[in-house]
């Protein structure tokens, strides 16, 4: 079976994204994502000029031999639009393989490790009424874990903070947006919303909560022993991850779970924060980490140190991303949890999918491959949109995350 067709499309259903389409001598197709939100034609244009004239004719049964090929082949390993367009390679040859046998992806992974996948939410709102107000909203509708932020007085926009319910989509049309930061007027306020969660739900409640790398170790050491309490399932992001070391100081500070990796491509990004137990959860993800070939390595490395899979699922991943990772959610001995942010009509209308959410549980289907589809009549209806995530400057105007 030879790769005899392959294609990029770009749409903007809403949002971003690219989507890799191949195609074999059998007429079998494959899609895979291969969308970095702000950055998106990069990768389209790394697949069109420098990965789809080397496919042609390639064993699209070969895919580890393909993975090495591409990753090594190129010398110029790693980086974001390099992972990004070998993972949508990776998603759609996972596809098409799981479709010529008849079988759901999971399958080939090792079968089920777990009936269904755990998902959380995300909840947010002007103030901490209405982010409690957002928290019970998710409980409605059966959530059993919700990531929880809120807005800070003084300051007139927070990262992660979302302008609706649900379809919260922090990337702004046109160039990018400033807004001005303070890590001292946040951490004023964070125990506060986590004591008020608890008084209102209890503790069977899984609360999460999101740093998005904007403070020091020192501060999100102090932010964690004060959150200990709270018994957050995890403090993601809560410094850079770029200084591995500062993870070590963390540890030493605070028994809050810390989760990171959702900007790491690689299990050469996150190797000393796992061997030395420095993290509890790690975030990579399908479409930035080499698809399910490389990520099934970043989680047999984790599973050894009682590390857990979280992986990173907000809007800027497609739902062919969503549903390649809940194949691999499924079959992974240590997984976690799964983000959850629904995607808009006009996405789930481009891109037919056979997941599906229940209960607080998700399930990837039963469809043979990875049960994500692209209409691509629909999808040229949406042409593509620059937009980009806001920029964040301290209130003297230094441009830092911390």
């Amino acid at each position: 079976m030879k790769i005899a067709d392959a294609k990029v499309i770009v749409c903007s259903p809403g949002r971003n994204f690219v989507t890799l389409k191949l195609t074999t001598d059998s007429g079998i197709t494959g899609i895979g994502d291969a969308t970095l939100n702000g950055r998106e034609l990069a990768v389209a244009a790394y697949l069109s000029e420098h990965v789809l004239p080397l496919l042609d004719g390639r064993d699209a049964d070969a895919i580890n031999d393909t993975w090495q090929y591409l990753y090594h082949g190129a010398y110029w390993r790693r980086g974001p639009v390099t992972m990004s367009a070998i993972s949508a390679v990776d998603m759609a040859l996972w596809d098409i393989k799981a479709k010529s046998l008849g079988v759901p992806a999971f399958q080939l992974i090792g079968g089920r490790a777990r009936e269904a996948v755990l998902v959380y939410g995300h909840a947010s709102g002007a103030d901490i009424e209405q982010t409690t107000e957002a928290v019970s909203r998710y409980v409605s509708m059966g959530y059993r874990a919700v990531r929880a932020q809120t807005g800070i007085p003084g300051l007139a926009a927070v990262y992660g903070v979302g302008r609706g319910d649900l379809f919260y989509e922090p990337a702004a049309k046109g160039w990018p947006t400033e807004e001005r930061w303070s890590t001292e007027k946040y951490l004023s306020v964070v125990p506060a919303l986590f004591d008020t969660l608890r008084e209102t739900f209890g503790f069977d409640l899984h609360l999460l909560h999101d740093g998005h790398h904007r403070m020091s170790p020192t501060q999100a050491a102090w932010l964690g022993r004060r959150l200990e309490d709270a018994r957050l399932f995890w403090l993601e992001d809560p410094t850079p991850a770029e200084h591995q070391d500062s993870f070590r100081h963390l540890r030493r500070h605070t028994t809050t779970p810390i989760a990171v990796g959702e900007i790491f491509n690689s299990v050469h990004d996150c190797t000393t924060l796992i061997t030395e137990q420095l993290i509890d959860f790690i975030r990579t993800t399908v479409v930035h980490a080499g698809g399910i070939t490389h990520l099934r390595k970043i989680a047999a490395l984790a599973e050894i140190y009682q590390v857990r899979t979280g992986c990173h699922g907000a809007t800027d991943l497609s739902p062919v991303c969503m549903g390649a990772a809940l194949h691999f959610d499924i079959a992974v001995p240590n997984f976690g949890v799964q983000e959850h942010m629904p995607h808009t009509a006009e996405t789930d209308a481009v891109f037919p999918h056979a997941y599906s959410y229940s209960d607080g549980f998700m399930l990837p289907g039963d469809v043979p491959g990875h049960g994500v589809e692209i209409d691509e009549k629909l999808a040229a209806k949406y042409p593509y949109e620059p937009a980009y995530l806001p920029v964040a400057r301290l209130e003297d105007g230094t441009l830092t995350n911390w």
